[in-house]
């Protein structure tokens, strides 16, 4: 009878707990994992790509609490230069650190594991991942600064010829945002545009196009109009002078491009080139030097 009782109260406390499991999950799945579900859902990317995208936020929500100051106000400015990449806060850099930091300790202990190395190298791809999307993030700041190096002068000359048509900065500005090739110049100048239309002076409006983009070459050209609409010299003359000294600019480095090509020429040329051709020339001399003629 005691067997019988004590199977029906093991059975019945099982029962309870696997209830209470149960009610848990669903618990769960209610408050939490059906929320994020339909985030995905709505997610303009979708499939894994949302996935990863919504896991990153809520990841970068968490991270909201522990996130110091400086790091935020760096990262922020960093975020900005680079034209804000797929929307990305500072506690989403701080997530996919997190998680890159996790995939490369993962693969390190796997190649430590497979070869047989010394334990630290897992801590060294641990720390390469957690920095990874830092330097992911500065590459986007060179590739944007690129991209605007190259477009600046076309649509200077845009600016220029618009102003001298006739054009107030306004419409000439609007003209260029206009006709101009699509990129992250012409994304700018939209937004000095719009701060114009809303009211602010055209000083504000260039100063804080200056403050996002921090490059040297917008920053000496935005300078010169500033200087020339404080002191009333014609818009048009500036602009031209700007914009043959852009050219002379990219012409000279262009040539200092093409000075530096044969110095980096010189690596790929000693490591794969050379050995190769030596083991074309010479390989056949080595053989038979070591073994002499196989026919005699």
């Amino acid at each position: 009878m005691s067997d019988v009782l004590t199977s029906t109260l093991m059975g019945g406390s099982a029962l309870m707990f696997a209830a209470s499991v149960g009610f848990f999950g669903f618990g769960v799945y209610q408050n939490y994992f059906s929320q994020f579900v339909s985030e995905v859902r709505d997610e303009s990317a979708g499939g894994v790509a949302g996935f990863s995208s919504v896991a990153i936020r809520k990841l970068g929500v968490m991270n909201r609490r522990f996130m110091w100051p400086s790091y935020e106000s760096k990262m922020r400015r960093n975020l900005i230069r680079a034209g804000e990449p797929q929307a990305f806060k500072p506690e989403d850099i701080m997530a996919l650190q997190e998680i890159s930091a996790a995939v490369g300790l993962v693969a390190g202990l796997i190649l430590v594991n497979a070869i047989g190395e010394n334990l630290a190298w897992a801590l060294v791809f641990m720390l390469f991942g957690m920095y990874y999307p830092m330097i992911w993030v500065n590459d986007q700041v060179k590739k944007r600064h690129l991209l605007i190096s190259r477009a600046l002068p076309y649509n200077l000359d845009l600016l220029t010829l618009s102003v001298e048509a006739g054009l107030d900065f306004t419409g000439a500005l609007a003209k260029v945002v206009e006709k101009g090739k699509a990129g992250p110049l012409r994304e700018e100048l939209q937004i000095v545009l719009k701060q114009l239309k809303m009211g602010k002076t055209r000083e504000e409006a260039l100063k804080a196009m200056i403050a996002r983009v921090d490059l040297p070459s917008l920053t000496t050209f935005v300078t010169a109009l500033i200087q020339a609409d404080k002191m009333g010299t014609s818009l048009g003359k500036v602009l031209r002078i700007q914009s043959t000294q852009l050219r002379i600019d990219r012409t000279q480095r262009a040539e200092k491009l093409a000075g530096e090509a044969p110095v980096k020429m010189l690596f790929p040329l000693i490591a794969c080139i050379f050995p190769t051709v030596f083991m074309v020339l010479f390989g056949p001399i080595v053989f038979q030097f070591m073994f002499g003629d196989v026919g005699s």
